[in-house]
């Protein structure tokens, strides 16, 4: 039976009293939400006081260039209204000519053939670029302020495409007249799911957690816990050959996320691909921390995290030095470990790897607007309070900095649009987060990030050492990804530079912090640069470097095979004294801790 258009309106109907229940749903989660300390959302006011202040003051100073921006935007508003009028009185429905740049977000045929939509699209550019304009026009603030408002300012921006409303958005208008609006049915419990997941914080769920299960079909690779404490567990993998160097390897993932990164899925896994080149590869998993410790600070994940590692990898192993890796913040602290050995007379590190590592944070990059007091302050109050920093926290973070790809783009998809997330590892991994104890936090944040003690001249105090950057004199590798902004390779490449070491290689790769790293040699996507004059600047360096097409993987094998001894047989997991616990990938990698109130 061929359905009447009665019918589809009587469905529509139907569908929306539908979504009338559903909003009682998500009064009721809202109504329920944990709160969170509002200094972690936006700058204080005075900020925007400032700004306000500067262009007040501009506008007397100078009044003729105020004048101007604001007469060019009149006349690019006022002819646009004209152009749309004309389209419109033609009586076709065609767009102006001009249709405007290009923008991913406005890939549907009606931003430029429709004018309704047309003009909502060019009106928004014009908007946009006179606040920007307006934002880059402010003289009268430091540096760091201006940052900060060019950054909330982008925000604003970003947020108010009309992409992000249902009824500017004809992708998601269009979706809802074809599915007889089960469409916005489905995206509305998308939206109370996530809500109620997270305690009412809106976190957009990227990836369909159904389509994953650890240890099948994610962070698979063969191996056993070999040995447990309070911040982590040791897993040592099986071999792949027959063989393996006799010196071992140790790596240790960042504690931000989790470690199967490097092992999502056997094409693009580090870890196997480590394993299958002939090394006893060891891989630290960090516990997920609850209330209960807010006490641990740095030095606690340098005694019983990489010390300990370090001690058991010797012992199960026989081996006096290893070899090492530190992954993001466990490259950092890496750093920090090293100088401790070389103060103590340590020497069981053999030769460093650092993957994105940031060791010297004068430049604060992309992390400026959130690394100045008042945004830190907030951070202070709510560990206080919570005794961890939650993982939904430093999520957000990272996401607003490309918050058109990683927040609003997912969001439609995920709310207007009532489509299921995609079964995507990587954005799997990178919703499962970890969150990272009080004390640990405030210490990374306050005399690292803020006041770069590492590198400085004064040192940082733990475990009653001054440890200073100059101290690390091993043998050291670096790898950073040219479009990273989490750790800058400009930054990573400044701290390498200030090490002792006699023996220094630093790699950078194309693409970001995560794609520059996971870059198998099968694929053959993106290449690095490397440049043996580390004396040189950042640009002068990558100006005369050499490049080379396909992973770095293959390049930093050859330069650790040269300490990794010789050949001998291949070892199995654990011995006498370190009898499997149980099977890669381990306990704490899985489901998050709940937190205690």
């Amino acid at each position: 039976m061929v359905t009447t258009p009665a019918e589809h309106l009587d469905k529509l109907k139907e569908n929306m009293r539908r979504v009338e229940d559903l909003s009682h749903r998500l009064i009721d989660v809202l109504a329920h939400r944990k709160m969170h300390n509002p200094a972690l959302d936006a700058p204080k006011q005075d900020l925007f006081a400032k700004a306000a202040a500067a262009y007040w003051i501009e506008s007397m100073q100078d009044p003729g260039k105020i004048i101007e921006h604001q007469i060019q935007y009149w006349s690019k508003s006022v002819l646009h209204f004209v152009e749309a009028q004309q389209a419109l009185a033609k009586g076709k429905l065609t767009a102006p000519d001009d249709p405007g740049p290009k923008d991913r977000r406005f890939t549907n045929p009606l931003w430029d053939s429709h004018p309704y939509f047309n003009f909502i699209k060019q009106q928004y550019l014009i908007n946009a670029e006179a606040i920007q304009q307006a934002v880059a026009d402010v003289d009268d603030l430091d540096e760091v302020e201006k940052r900060r408002l060019s950054y909330f300012a982008k925000q604003i921006v970003d947020m108010m495409a009309p992409t992000n409303f249902l009824a500017t958005n004809p992708d998601a208008l269009e979706k809802a007249v074809e599915t007889d609006g089960q469409s916005l049915i489905n995206g509305l419990e998308n939206l109370i799911r996530d809500l109620e997941a997270n305690d009412g914080e809106l976190v957009v769920r990227l990836a369909d957690e159904s389509a994953f299960r650890l240890g099948e079909n994610i962070g698979a690779s063969k191996g056993e816990v070999v040995y447990r404490n309070r911040m982590m567990e040791l897993i040592q993998y099986s071999p792949t050959t027959e063989q393996v160097h006799e010196v071992p390897l140790l790596l240790f993932p960042p504690w931000i996320n989790k470690f199967y990164i490097l092992d999502l899925k056997a094409q693009n896994s580090l870890i196997k691909w480590v394993t299958d080149q002939g090394y006893t590869l060891f891989v630290v998993s960090w516990v997920n921390p609850d209330p209960s410790y807010r006490d641990i600070g740095m030095e606690d994940y340098i005694q019983d995290g990489f010390l300990a590692a370090i001690r058991e990898v010797k012992a199960i192993t026989q081996q006096k030095q290893i070899n090492v890796v530190g992954y993001c913040i466990a490259g950092t602290t890496l750093a920090l470990t090293l100088s401790l050995m070389k103060q103590t007379g340590d020497k069981s590190v053999k030769s460093a790897t650092f993957f994105t590592a940031l060791t010297d944070f004068a430049d604060q990059g992309e992390f400026t607007p959130f690394l100045q007091d008042d945004f830190v302050d907030g951070l202070e109050t709510e560990t206080k309070a919570r005794g961890i920093l939650p993982s939904y926290i430093m999520a957000r973070t990272f996401s607003f900095l490309r918050s058109n790809d990683l927040v609003y783009s997912p969001a439609i998809r995920s709310y207007m649009m009532g489509q299921t997330p995609p079964a995507f590892d990587l954005l799997y991994w990178n919703g499962d987060g970890t969150n990272l104890p009080a004390k640990m936090a405030m210490q990374y944040l306050r005399q690292l990030c803020q006041r770069n003690e590492f590198a400085s001249g004064e040192g940082m105090d733990l475990l009653g050492h001054t440890l200073r950057i100059k101290d690390v004199d091993v043998p050291v590798c670096a790898i950073a990804c040219e479009t990273d902004h989490i750790a800058a390779w400009r930054d990573s490449y400044r701290g390498v530079q200030q090490m002792g070491s006699r023996s220094k290689t630093f790699i950078m790769t194309q693409s970001g912090h995560i794609a520059g790293i996971v870059n198998p040699p099968s694929k053959k996507k993106y290449g690095h640069f490397v440049n043996k004059d580390l004396k040189l600047d950042p640009q002068t360096w990558l100006d005369t470097a050499e490049f080379t097409e396909g992973s770095w993987w293959p390049r930093w094998e050859s330069w650790l095979k040269g300490r990794s001894g010789k050949m001998i047989p291949a070892r199995e997991p654990g011995d006498a004294a370190h009898p499997p616990l149980c099977a890669a990938p381990g306990e704490y990698v899985r489901p998050a801790m709940v937190e205690k109130d």
